[in-house]
């Protein structure tokens, strides 16, 4: 696909952010950089993506962000990020922005909320056939994608009434997920941080879940949301699958360079 196959009102768009002084490339990755897949982890950047994603990391001005509902140690292992891009975990979470990020700390509340979401997420497991817990250094996962459709609403149903009326546990639901954190953090705050930290004068951030359009919704007047696949959003504008993630990131780089 080339970026003559994008929309036109995505083209005009990417090319008018594109051309900001200092450019924040943020860019979700399950359903975004990778197409989403049955198992966690066997997703892989599509080769296009990763390699416009990496030419980016290197121009003068631009930055690029992984921000990603997965743990860091996770993201880093499936994304096989370039050096010098940043990283958010865990919606926002874990972030690491270069070598001294101080790592997650939990207090012991929140390490004793952890464990009471665990076993509840881990009951839940063993009674319904496809549903499978991830664990996160601030939370835990329910998974249910490879459930029937009543196994999986019932999953879901047993933790979070197993959980309802617990103190510091922040649950979220995604595309066939169910999560429970005990750190109060979303992808909104997370790209506030960023541009923050690196002074960006734009930000275009592109995802595909219900998650991000927290980071959707935080974006100001001259940056640009892209929102990949269907689903009510709060993006600019739309694309219809991940194999469009390239074209973008291609003619973020065509511009810039």
């Amino acid at each position: 696909m080339t970026t003559g196959e994008l929309p036109a009102e995505v083209r005009d768009a990417v090319v008018r952010v594109a051309q900001t002084a200092r450019l924040l490339v943020a860019m979700d990755f399950d359903g975004t950089m990778s197409p989403l897949v049955s198992r966690a982890g066997d997703a892989r950047p599509l080769p296009a993506a990763a390699a416009a994603f990496a030419a980016l990391t290197a121009l003068e001005g631009t930055t690029t962000a992984l921000v990603s509902g997965r743990a860091l140690a996770s993201l880093r292992a499936v994304a096989s990020p370039p050096a010098r891009t940043l990283l958010v975990g865990s919606h926002g979470a874990e972030v690491w922005l270069g070598p001294g990020s101080p790592a997650l700390s939990l207090s012991p509340t929140q390490a004793q909320a952890l464990e009471l979401a665990r076993a509840a997420v881990q009951s839940a497991v063993d009674n319904y056939p496809g549903t499978v817990a991830e664990q996160k250094p601030a939370g835990v996962v329910l998974h249910y994608r490879l459930a029937s459709e009543r196994d999986g609403q019932a999953a879901v149903q047993e933790v979070r009434e197993g959980l309802t009326g617990r103190p510091g546990l922040f649950l979220s639901e995604g595309k066939m997920v169910l999560e429970i954190s005990v750190v109060k953090a979303d992808k909104g705050e997370s790209l506030a941080m960023l541009r923050s930290t690196t002074g960006a004068t734009a930000v275009v951030f592109v995802g595909d879940d219900v998650t991000d359009e927290h980071g959707f919704a935080a974006l100001q007047p001259g940056d640009l949301g892209i929102k990949v696949g269907p689903g009510d959003t709060a993006a600019a504008v739309r694309i219809g699958s991940p194999e469009q993630v390239p074209p973008v990131l291609e003619l973020i780089l065509s511009t810039r360079a």
